[in-house]
């Protein structure tokens, strides 16, 4: 396992609350997916945060919020196409249009983003 720290990212927020995070993701994403906490990235790293946990797509970047213990949650950026594949085959479902932008291309949107985490699983 290597460091995610390591890899080629930006820093989009830093220092930031779970809930400032999802909102900048909600406000600057083409597309906004709510996963659950513990969703693997880059197939050794585990996404954790107070849901509903926001990823988003803009071009070939993916958003998603990175927790440094001692040091807070920051909104990091990383341009990966295969991961973003790989997330709008798994989450195809759970998807929201951006907050910002226009209709997602090719996919359906629904209603508002959910409340509670509770309330992203009712149907």
């Amino acid at each position: 396992m290597s460091c995610i720290e390591q890899m080629k990212y930006k820093l989009h927020l830093e220092r930031t609350s779970f809930k400032e995070a999802r909102e900048y993701i909600e406000k600057n994403s083409d597309e906004v997916y709510y996963i659950n906490p513990g969703y693997k990235l880059f197939k050794d790293y585990y996404i954790i945060g107070v849901p509903p946990v926001a990823m988003g797509v803009r071009g070939t970047e993916l958003l998603f919020t990175y927790v440094k213990p001692c040091h807070g949650t920051f909104v990091m950026g990383i341009d990966s196409e295969e991961e973003i594949a790989r997330l709008r085959e798994n989450e195809a479902e759970k998807i929201k249009k951006s907050l910002t932008k226009g209709d997602v291309k090719g996919k359906a949107v629904s209603g508002p983003a959910p409340a509670s985490y509770s309330d992203m699983w009712k149907k």
